[in-house]
C-alpha cells in the first residue's frame, strides 16, 4: 500500500509552505514511512510532499513535483534503493539523496556504494518494531535533512545570482577567513575528522596521497559501529597501504591507516619512542563516538607541532576545538573548502576559529598535504 502525499500545513514562523524543505519519503514499510513523515513533518521547516514504497514510484513522483531532499531505502521490491539512486539523481540532479540504512554489515556497504554513486549521506534506521521510540534516529534525521535542505537552497540561490561555471557552486565565506602560516616541522602523522558527506571526501583524498607516505593516518569520522567497518574496508580497497579499524593498544606503525571504529573515541598515547592506539567509550563530545575533538588532543599532545590535521566536510562544530591544540602545540590545521562541502559546518567552524593555514577545495587537499609531508 502507498500513502497519499501528506498535504502541506499552515506557513510556518520561519516562513511559507514553499519557503520549507521539501522531503520525499521512500520505503517498502507503511509503517516507517508514516513514522518518518510524521517526524519529518514536526519540523515547521521541512514538508513532506511524496511518500512511496519503491524506487520505480519515487522516479515518477519527483518528475511531477521535485522536491529538496530524498529520503530512500535500501531493500524494497519492484526497484530497490541502490538501483534507483542514479535514476533518481538523472531526473532530479538538484536534489540530495539521504540512504536510510539498517544497521547490517550488507547494508553498510551499500550505503557506502551509493554515497560512491551520488548519495550525499546516510542514516542508520532502526527496525520497524523500534523505530517509533527512537528519538536518537529522529533528532539526526532531522538534523541531515535540514542541513543537506538548507545547504541545497544556499547552492541553488548562490548559483542563480552568481553563474558559476557548470557542477561548482561558486560560494564565498560570509567575511575574511584569517590564516596561519603551516608550521616550519616535517609532520610525523596525519589525522582528518570528517562527518556528513565524508565518506566520500576521505575517499578522494586518500585515493590522491601518494603511496610512499610513510606518516601513519589517523581518521575518525562520524559513523556508527558495522558502518566504521565497511569504511575502512572500502578505503582500503583505494589506498594501496594497510588500513584497518583501530584496536586498543596497537603501536602506531608508519604509512598505516587506522580508522576509528562506531562507538569509541580514538586517541593516542605516548611519545617519540612508542606511541600507542587507545579507544574509549568517554562521555560523547558534539554528540559524537567516535569525535574528532578527543583525537586531534591527544595527537597534539602525543606529536607535537609534527601534526597535519584536516577537517573535511560535516555538520556542526567538531574538530574546531581540538585543532585549537594542535595549533598551540605548533602544528597545522587545514579545512575544506565551502563549495566543495556537502555540509560546511565543521571545516567552516575550523576556518572561523582562526586555525587553518589552508582552506581548499576537495581536488586540491591531497596535493597540498603532500607538499607538507614530503617536505625536507
Amino acid at each position: 500500500m502507498v500513502l497519499p502525499s501528506p498535504l502541506v500545513g499552515r506557513p510556518s514562523a520561519a516562513g511559507a509552505a514553499s519557503d520549507r524543505i521539501r522531503v520525499m519519503v521512500v520505503d517498502d514499510s507503511a509503517v516507517i514511512r508514516g513514522v518518518l513523515t510524521r517526524t519529518l513533518e514536526g519540523d515547521p521547516d521541512i514538508t513532506v510532499v511524496h511518500s512511496v514504497g519503491n524506487g520505480q514510484l519515487a522516479i515518477a513522483a519527483i518528475q511531477r513535483s521535485p522536491v529538496d531532499i530524498v529520503v530512500l531505502d535500501i531493500e524494497m521490491p519492484v526497484m530497490d534503493g541502490l538501483t534507483a539512486l542514479p535514476k533518481i539523481l538523472a531526473v532530479a540532479p538538484g536534489a540530495r539523496v539521504l540512504m536510510a540504512s539498517t544497521l547490517t554489515q550488507k547494508n553498510a556497504d551499500i550505503s557506502l556504494r551509493a554515497m560512491q554513486s551520488g548519495a550525499a549521506d546516510y542514516v542508520p534506521k532502526p527496525s520497524s518494531t523500534q523505530i517509533s521510540g527512537a528519538s536518537d534516529f529522529k533528532r539526526e534525521l532531522l538534523a541531515k535533512v535540514k542541513a543537506l535542505g538548507g545547504r541545497r537552497r544556499a547552492g541553488a540561490a548562490r548559483t542563480a545570482a552568481q553563474s558559476p561555471s557548470p557542477g561548482r557552486i561558486a560560494t564565498q565565506p560570509a567575511g575574511p577567513i584569517a590564516l596561519r602560516q603551516p608550521s616550519s616541522t616535517v609532520p610525523q602523522v596525519i589525522a582528518i575528522g570528517s562527518s556528513t558527506g565524508g565518506p566520500q571526501a576521505l575517499f578522494k583524498v586518500i585515493a590522491e596521497l601518494p603511496t610512499h607516505l610513510r606518516q601513519p593516518i589517523f581518521i575518525t569520522q562520524h559513523m556508527p559501529p558495522t558502518f566504521t567497518t565497511i569504511l575502512a574496508e572500502h578505503i582500503g580497497k583505494i589506498a594501496k597501504r594497510p588500513v584497518a579499524e583501530a584496536r586498543d593498544g596497537e603501536a602506531v606503525q608508519a604509512g598505516r591507516i587506522y580508522v576509528a571504529p562506531g562507538d569509541f573515541h580514538m586517541v593516542i598515547d605516548g611519545n617519540a619512542q612508542q606511541r600507542t592506539v587507545r579507544l574509549n567509550k568517554d562521555a560523547p563530545e558534539n554528540f559524537c563516538r567516535p569525535s574528532v575533538d578527543p583525537m586531534f588532543r591527544s595527537i597534539a599532545k602525543a606529536y607535537g607541532p609534527a601534526v597535519l590535521a584536516v577537517v573535511l566536510t560535516g555538520m556542526g562544530s567538531d574538530g574546531a576545538r581540538g585543532g585549537q591544540s594542535i595549533v598551540a602545540a605548533g602544528g597545522t590545521v587545514i579545512a575544506q573548502d565551502e563549495g566543495t562541502s556537502v555540509v560546511w559546518g565543521m571545516p567552516g567552524a575550523a576556518a572561523a576559529a582562526g586555525i587553518c593555514s589552508a582552506v581548499l577545495p576537495l581536488p586540491d587537499i591531497a596535493s597540498y598535504v603532500s607538499r607538507l609531508a614530503l617536505r625536507g
